[in-house]
Formats: C-alpha cells, structure tokens, sequence
C-alpha cells in the first residue's frame, strides 16, 4: 500500500507502526492464550464478584459441553439477550468453544424485534435474563416460529459478590421459567468437561451484529474472528493499553463497540473488564470510584449524563486517561465543556457494525482539530491498514475538503450481511463499504463527518445537514442535547425544525434558542422551528434517533 493512499500517516503518533499484524488467527485464541499465561488476573469486575482467567476458562469449558449436550452444534447461532453481565462473556466464549457463532440482541428490543432477530439469524439456542424471558423472549419462542430448542435464562444478580446488592437491583428478583434451564446450573452440571473445539479459522463468523436497523430493516453483520481479533489489536496498540490497564464497559455489549472495545480487547490486553449491568449513573460513578479504570468508550450521550448529575462533581475522573466516545460525531462545545467540567478530554472514534468498531480514532496524545469552516470536530483517521475514500455520486474520489461519502476499505471491514446478498452487493461491492456517512477530508488528512446521506435536509434549493445546526445549539449554554429534522414546508418545501432538552435548572424559550442560531448561521439554515422536551429518543448505545422525530413516525 502506498503512502498516496494514506495522506494521513504523518498524524499517527511517533512509534506507532503503520500497519499490524495481528499475532492471533481468532478471537478465540485470543482468549486462551491470555488465560495460559496469566490464570489467576481478574477477567470481569462486577460490583463486588469477579472472575479470574482460569476461573472464565473453565465454566466456558462446561457451558460449551452443556450447549452441546442441548443440541448445539458447530456452525449453530448461539443469541444473547443479556445487559452487561459477566453471563455476557461466559455465552460469547463458551459459543465460540462449541464451533458456533454469537448473535447479540438489544436488551431494549421488544417481541417483534426479538422474532425478527431469531428468524433471521436461525438460532438455535438463547441465553437470556429471566426477566427479558419472562416479560419479552417467551412468547415468541413458544409460538414456534423460530429454530430455538433450548433456552438458558440468568439473573443480574448472580455472579455479583457478597455486597448488598445496590439500589440498581431494588426490583430484580430470581425466578425460574417452565421449560428453561439454568444457566450456573448447566455449568455446574457440566464442570471439569471439555469438548474438542472444532478447528476455527480467521475467516469463520464469530459474531452477527445486528445493524441499528435506522435506514431500514436490521442487517446482520457477519464479524469474522480475523475482523474481531484486528480491531481489538487496533485499540490496544492505538491508546496505548497495557497489562496495567482496566475497562470501564459503558457501551453496551450487544452492541460492537461493546463487543471489541470492551469485551475481546480485555482479553487481548489482558485486563480487567468492570460491568455495571445498565447504565447507570450512581452505579457508574461508584464503580469508577471503586474499580479506578483508565480506559472507557461510550457515546457522547453518557459522559453529557454524568456532567449533569450534581454528584459527578465531587468525584475523581483522574483514573480516566484515556477516554474516546463514539457512536455520533461530537460537538466541540460539548468536548470543551466535559474537559472543563469533569477533566476528561475526550477522543472521538468512528466506526460502523460493519467495520467492527473502529475505522477511525483521533491518535492518543493528539488532539482533534476543529475544521474552521463547517465548525465540525475530527473523529480523527484511519487506524492501520485502512484506507477511506470521500467519494461523490458517481463513486468518484473528491478532492481535499469537498464532501462526500466515506467508502472504507480495511482487515476490519466484513464480507458480508447475513443471508442478504442483494443487500452486501449495493453495500460492500468488491469488499469496499460504503458507509451512507458524509463528510471530507482535509488537507492535513483528518476526517471530520459531516451527516448520514439520508438526513440532508433541502431547504428551498438548499442543503442543510442537521449535525451543523446541532453543533450550534450545544453552544447554548442551556442546552443538554439537540436533534434537528426537516418538516414539510409550503413556501420553502422543507425547513429545519429542532428538538432540544435542557440542562438541570436553565431556562431558555424556543424564540431565544431561534434567535441564537440565526446570529450565528446562514439565513437558510437556522432552525424556523424549536420544540423543547424532557428527552430525546435513542438507541440504548446512546445514540440519537432523528427518524422518530420526524413528523411521518408520528403519523402526521
């Protein structure tokens, strides 16, 4: 690969190569060798419990004998239906050790959603909490519609130490379900067992990682172990991740961030991975006060949440050297504010499903430069071995600075969609992805976003991209969290029209939030509409929905 087709080399930290080869053929490997060498290190840290390296190998062990004594066979789809819990890691491995894959699934999705992720990914055995079992999962096993024979269910409190449980807990109960069986119980029943893992290659599926499903149906991402194993070696060598490191799992491990940023990185590294169930922000502030991590992930969202609790200003961040965000592009008012508020500078990261995290990240020890002309901060460049393209319509390569859309090419990039041909031909043609994400590069070679393609709003003739709108909102010293959609316009076709909640205790009308974006935009692009809520909607990853704020999701 020539230096031409990565402009951006000179930006990567001095001692940083240029490119990597991974020292693991799979995910799965990974792990093992961590556990050879280092048994007794803590793997998970949840609350009060924790699980060492050997103690994660062995009832992986037993969980895969027991996946196999219910049918389970190499090749099969293993679903989980878990919030962050070590039962999480445990699956994951123990699907692995059986020759199988892992399907993920937003605790937050309801029976269609669960149905729909089933059917498509033809599972055949899920691990669930009980109360998702009970309240969600049940009904659409029962009804016979998908490929599930077996059903593990779990419960948040098991595997949390001898502590009290925290207030999180004051609702969780244990309670078994007819026709399930208990997951500790299935490895308590099959310890000391190994079975002879089938023989797993770079290119076999580790993981199917459902796309958010925000431009259509979800799409399973087919995450190989060669995409896996890569990008957690990415981000170890990229924040600089050592042995004496802890993970703080913010993101949730359903989703990919989660998955590699959290989860396989802990066990490439190797270190400590702390779980907090949900995100919570009593729960997570004690667990940073307790567990002291230097390293977390999570959308922009969460690290606003925690700025805004009146607690978080009494506690010591200092732990947190090195802290990215991802999932939506960040406002620089908002990076300036969490530095000024909570001492934490925070890196952005840009990645897809589809690129199995990261694809981007701004290099440690570097900060994101802010472009002078669109006010957008960089989510940095292209980590090793990975070159991006900004092309135009026709698939054409733009200069410096004209904006495009981002098409990545890249060990971390998947080959396909599960089951949807059609689908992995217009999105990943001759293994480039094009990611449906706009934005330029600029001359030094950062990258900055500027939009999804799909949300361009058309302004009487105008283009208008909601993210440059938002980022002028969140100078607004009120202002908490902003979205901005167009709405049908009879004079101009289509208008811009803003969604914002505010901070605790500040007051600001919708006429002053019009007025302050007007002094400071092209008449064209201010929003002629303010509507202040309590929340806005989002993924549970922290992300904001913009398509449930349009007025057609609303019947209007």
């Amino acid at each position: 690969m020539e230096y031409s087709d990565r402009p951006w080399l000179h930006l990567y930290d001095e001692g940083m190569a240029h490119d990597i080869e991974p020292e693991f053929l799979t995910a799965l490997a990974m792990f093992q060798a961590a556990a050879a060498k280092f048994p007794d290190r803590d793997l998970t840290r949840y609350f009060d419990g924790a699980l060492t390296m050997a103690e994660v190998d062995r009832m992986t062990d037993a969980l895969a004998a027991g996946l196999r004594a219910h049918g389970f066979q190499p090749g099969d789809r293993l679903a989980v239906f878990l919030q962050n819990v070590p039962q999480f890691l445990l699956s994951m491995l123990a699907a692995w050790k059986a020759g199988g894959m892992l399907v993920p699934i937003n605790p937050m999705n309801k029976e269609r959603e669960v149905e729909y992720h089933l059917v498509d990914s033809g599972a055949t055995v899920l691990v669930a909490l009980e109360s998702l079992y009970a309240d969600v999962a049940a009904e659409v096993v029962d009804s016979g519609r998908t490929n599930v024979r077996a059903v593990f269910t779990t419960n948040e409190l098991d595997l949390l130490g001898d502590e009290t449980p925290p207030a999180l807990f004051a609702d969780s109960i244990k309670q078994r379900i007819d026709g399930t069986f208990d997951l500790l119980e299935i490895i308590n029943s099959h310890d000391g067992e190994k079975l002879e893992t089938p023989e797993l290659g770079p290119d076999d599926i580790a993981i199917i990682a459902y796309t958010s499903g925000t431009t259509g149906p979800p799409k399973g991402a087919t995450n190989t172990h060669s995409n896996v194993v890569f990008n957690s070696t990415a981000y170890r060598d990229w924040v600089y991740l050592s042995e004496e490191d802890v993970v703080l799992g913010v993101a949730p491990l359903f989703h990919i961030t989660g998955l590699i940023a959290g989860l396989t990185l802990a066990f490439l590294v190797p270190m400590p991975l702390v779980l907090g169930y949900r995100f919570d922000i009593s729960s997570m502030l004690d667990l940073i006060d307790r567990h002291r991590p230097t390293f977390t992930i999570g959308a922009i969202t969460v690290f606003i949440a925690l700025a805004n609790d009146p607690d978080a200003a009494k506690r010591d961040f200092r732990s947190l050297t090195r802290v990215y965000s991802g999932g939506a592009a960040i406002a620089p008012s908002v990076a300036d504010r969490m530095e000024a508020e909570l001492g934490l500078y925070i890196r952005n990261a840009y990645g897809l499903t589809e690129t199995t995290s990261p694809s981007h990240l701004v290099p440690f020890n570097r900060r994101a430069p802010v472009d002078k002309t669109s006010g957008a901060l960089s989510v940095g460049v292209p980590i090793y071995n990975t070159v991006v393209r900004v092309v135009d319509d026709e698939g054409n390569s733009v200069p410096f600075g004209e904006i495009g859309e981002f098409v990545t090419r890249g060990p971390q990039v998947v080959s396909s969609y599960w089951g949807k041909p059609a689908e992995t031909e217009h999105a990943l043609p001759n293994g480039e992805l094009f990611t449906g994400d706009v934005g330029f590069m600029n001359s030094d070679g950062w990258f900055f976003v500027v939009d999804r393609k799909k949300d361009q709003i058309n302004a009487s003739g105008y283009k208008v991209w909601p993210r440059e709108v938002e980022d002028v909102l969140y100078e607004h010293p009120a202002v908490r969290e902003a979205a901005v959609v167009g709405v049908a316009d009879e004079y101009r076709g289509e208008t811009v029209k803003a969604f914002v909640s505010l901070r605790p205790d500040v007051a600001v009308t919708e006429n002053e939030l019009i007025a302050f974006c007007k002094e400071r935009m092209a008449a064209y692009k201010y929003p002629r509409v303010v509507e202040i809520v309590d929340e806005l909607p989002k993924t549970v990853t922290g992300k904001i929905l913009r398509r449930q704020l349009r007025p057609e999701a609303n019947g209007s």
